[in-house]
This record gives C-alpha cells, structure tokens and sequence, in this order.
C-alpha cells in the first residue's frame, strides 16, 4: 500500500488516501517518486474542464527512481532514477509519422486503464498516465525517461511538464531569435520556465505579464527586463515599451479568452502568438477577418511545447547544468500530498509560481 492523492469525482475535493499499488506486469515500471509538480493541468482535471475517467491519482510532472521493471523493459532496470512522461508517442500514428509526437493520437490512451485500487476495492485510474501524486506509480515503459546527469532528482520532475513546455513553446513553436522582443502572460511554473528559455533564446526585450503584482521579483529574477500588471490597457503598455509596434512573440500561458486577445493585440503587425495556456469550452475568442487580413500575425496553439521528451531532455540538462536554466526558481513552495489542495488555491488565486510535492 502507498500513499496517494485521489480525485474521487470530477469537482470534490482530493483524498489522500492509501491505494493497492500491483507489481508491473509485461512492459511496465514501478517507480518510487522524488517530486512531482502541481500543474494547472491537474486543477483542469479536478474541476473538469479537462476529462479523465475516475476516481483517478492525478499528477502529471514527476521524478523519481525504478523500484521494478515488468517482463520486456531494458532501457531502465531498479535503481534507475527516472523522469516520468506524461505523454508518450505511440509511433505509429498520422501525428507520429510526421514527426509531431507531441499531438501523438494515442498519447493518453492508458489515462483510460485501471492501474490500481482503494483499499475497499474502487478501481482507480492513472490521471494522466503517469499518477505521480502518489508514494509509487506503475506506468508502461513509454512513460520514463533516464533523468540526466547533473540535475537533482526533485528538481529534475520540472523538466516533465513546465519546462519541456515553456521551452519548447519558445524554441521550437515560436521559434524566437536573438534580438527579438517577447511578451509571456501568466507568470505561474510555465510562465517561469518560458521567460528562462526566452532569455536563453536570446530575446532583447522579456515582458513578464501577471495580474499579480508581487509577482515581479519572480520574473524578473529569470530574465524579465520589464513587468506589466495585467488590465485592460495591457496590449497598449506593450506597445508603448516596444516603439509603439507591439512585440515579435506573445506567449499566453493562462488560457483565457481575454488574456488570448490581449497577447494578440499585443504581437506586432506581422508577428507570432503562442498559445499555451488549457481554457475550457466556454472561453470563446473571436476576430474579424479584416484584423486578421491587416496585421498579418501568426496564431498558433502549442501542445506540450511542440516538444519530443526524448530529443529535449538532454537539451535541457545541458542548460541546467550549463547555469542557463535555473530549475529551484521556478518553485515557490515545497509541500507534503496534503499541500496539494492549498496548491490549487493558490492557483486559482494567481499566487505563486510552482508547487512542487517532494516525497
């Protein structure tokens, strides 16, 4: 038995509980977590503005070390410490034969297993695959990555999610290039990891954007050169810190219809907005067609950052261990399971950068 933070039902408050966890069966791993963050994404998967099958252990970002392997797995054995991902590529796919294994088709599809039980017999599932709030997880193969050398195991959970996320919506969705300017809305782990890799990109102008004020040290401190609390006359503030053009790259990290429109109104003519922020179905954006025709920007939605796990991490590793890529910034409070609840508070009340439960 381990301990775990379950979500019993779509909007009631998580359990922390103690679950039956199985021995891995063919193409499985047992995994002893280090740290897992609390993301957003599981916020949207606890309120259900995204759906999984419950009950289910959420926790999606995680690190830990092998306790076993199942019949067939060799690329980790016991005693490996691993990063856990989330979404892995099935290989096969339209997506997947294209190259884009972010928008792998199958994914999620273990989301939909049960990988474990109460302990009065409710058959649970692993959130998003992975179940990393928990003492223990079982995942299929796919779902661990050697975590690299030279980052400590706590911090190296970042890498599965916001990192890969914030850096991959700069690198390889905007692909931003020295000298150009970018604006990043939401200054939560995401955020934070976003405005690093828009440093380390290069960018000659970072603005942070953030409805909270305390919120400034944080971005600035991983690369912000400006910090903009966030109103209605956001996208004109921009524009006046940029010649009155607007930026080259508007990252928005909230996923809120008008927090889409003020990094659209804040590109340049002729510039890129990322969006990587989840918003539910009710947060509709609109445009007229002669807007769209006049500024001639580019609107693009980013899964996972566009990113590859297997081709990024050692990227990342070596800005870590480089000093470009601070991970211990982008978290603010170290918690317990019971922490997690709190978590999502601070969450929804815009407070903090990432959470990160350690074991």
């Amino acid at each position: 038995m381990v301990r775990a933070a379950v979500l019993p039902a779509v909007g009631a408050p998580l359990e922390i509980t103690e679950i039956d966890l199985p021995e891995p069966g063919p193409g499985q791993v047992r995994v002893r977590l280090a740290a897992a963050g609390v993301c957003h994404s599981d916020l949207s998967l606890s309120n259900g503005t995204m759906r999984v099958p419950v009950p289910a252990v959420l926790g999606h970002e995680g690190a830990g070390t092998v306790v076993s392997v199942g019949e067939g797995v060799t690329h980790v054995a016991p005693g490996t410490d691993v990063v856990l991902n989330w979404a892995p590529s099935c290989g096969s796919c339209h997506a997947c034969s294209l190259g884009e294994v972010w928008l792998c088709a199958n994914a999620l599809a273990g989301a939909a297993d049960v990988y474990a039980h109460r302990a009065d017999g409710t058959e649970l599932h692993p959130g998003l695959n992975v179940a990393a709030f928990a003492e223990e997880t079982v995942v299929a193969a796919g779902c661990v990555l050697p975590a690299p050398d030279g980052v400590p195991l706590a911090d190296a959970a970042l890498l599965g999610c916001a990192v890969l996320t914030g850096y991959g919506a700069v690198h390889h969705s905007a692909k931003v290039r020295p000298g150009e300017s970018v604006a990043v809305f939401g200054v939560g782990g995401v955020g934070l990891a976003t405005l690093q890799a828009a440093r380390i990109a290069g960018a000659s102008k970072i603005v942070a954007v953030d409805v909270s004020p305390e919120k400034e040290g944080l971005a600035r401190e991983v690369g912000a050169t400006d910090y903009v609390v966030a109103s209605e006359d956001t996208a004109r503030e921009i524009r006046g810190l940029t010649g009155k053009q607007g930026v080259d790259v508007a990252v928005e990290c909230v996923g809120r219809a008008v927090t889409i429109r003020a990094a659209w109104e804040s590109t340049r003519r002729g510039g890129r907005t990322t969006v990587v922020g989840i918003g539910g179905k009710d947060q509709q954006v609109s445009f007229n067609a002669l807007e769209i025709f006049h500024w001639g920007r580019t609107l693009a939605g980013c899964v996972y950052g566009n990113s590859d796990p297997s081709r990024d991490l050692p990227v990342l590793a070596e800005h870590v261990r480089a000093g470009r890529l601070d991970l211990g910034a982008l978290v603010t409070d170290r918690i317990a399971l019971e922490g997690i609840p709190a978590a999502f508070d601070s969450m929804v009340a815009g407070k903090g950068g990432r959470a990160l439960v350690v074991f």
